[in-house]
Order: structure tokens, then sequence, then C-alpha cells
């Protein structure tokens, strides 16, 4: 009867561990269309706030800590810095943006671009001609705690140097 009951003991215990084990959380829901369509409604009303030269709109959709890197101008870090590059977007009445945003990636974690064509049309300061520039962009996406999405990385490349505009 010994024999027995230490041949059985381990696959008693073997069968209570398996028992008691908990299973794995379940997967969180994917979100990533949601996402996506969150990022894209993010663009459309970044466009209109450029268009309303409001910088506070035009900031809101940046990280504190963002990245601006736009051409023939120097690197721009953090909202102070970002408000001061682009204050003359604002005092420009000749400015305008559009943004034609081709792709949107989610990842499975917290991290997503947009990329797409921009057109921009800007006024000299000195000679007041206006300029068009036309090009590509990314902006990456951070997921925020509280669930929204904030621009960590500004990038554009434009296609040739900026032309008078028509």
């Amino acid at each position: 009867m010994k024999t027995l009951a230490v041949r059985l003991a381990p696959l008693a215990l073997a069968a209570f561990l398996f028992g008691c084990a908990q299973a794995p959380p379940p997967a969180p829901p994917d979100t990533r269309a949601a996402d996506e369509k969150a990022i894209r409604d993010i663009e459309t009303e970044w466009v209109k706030a450029f268009a309303a030269k409001d910088m506070d709109k035009i900031l809101a959709p940046y990280a504190d800590d963002a990245t601006v890197l736009l051409s023939n101008a120097p690197t721009m870090v953090g909202k102070d810095a970002i408000r001061a590059g682009m204050k003359d977007t604002v005092t420009d009445p000749k400015f305008s943006l559009d943004l034609k945003t081709v792709k949107v990636y989610v990842s499975k974690d917290d991290l997503a671009y947009s990329q797409g064509t921009y057109s921009v049309k800007t006024a000299d300061p000195k000679t007041k001609k206006v300029t068009a520039e036309t090009g590509r962009y990314v902006e990456v996406y951070k997921k925020q705690p509280d669930g929204s999405w904030k621009i960590v990385e500004d990038i554009n490349s434009p296609e040739a140097p900026a032309t008078p505009a028509k």
C-alpha cells in the first residue's frame, strides 16, 4: 500500500498544482481601428486649427516633449520651442496648410504613425512674396495614459525647394 501511495503522491501534487493555477488574463481588446480613426480626426482638426491660426489648438496634438523637424528650420523640442518656432505661422496672413493623410499605422502597443503629403503657402517676411512648398510628412504618435494620442515626432520632407506661388 505504501508503494502505491508513494507512486501516486507526485501525480496528486501535479493535479493539485495544475488545478490551482490561474488562467492568464485575457488579451486587451484590439482598438487599432478606433485609434486609427482618432488619429485621422486629430489631423483633420489640426488643419482647421492652422487655418484659424489658433496657436493653442495647433499645439494641442503635441506631447509636452515633442520634437518638430521642419525644412529650413532649427529642431524644435517641447511645446515652448514649437510655439516660438511657429509664431510666424499665426501672424502670416498668407499662410495656409493642407495635409492629406495617406496611411495610419497603429501598433498593438502604444505607438502609431501617420504618413501623407502636405502643401503649404507662406509669405516671405522680407519680400512679402508668397511661396509654395509640397512634400511628405510623418507624425509619430504615442498613446497617453488617458487613452488620447499625442504627437511625439513631427517630420516633414519637401519634394523640392519652395517656389513662387501661383
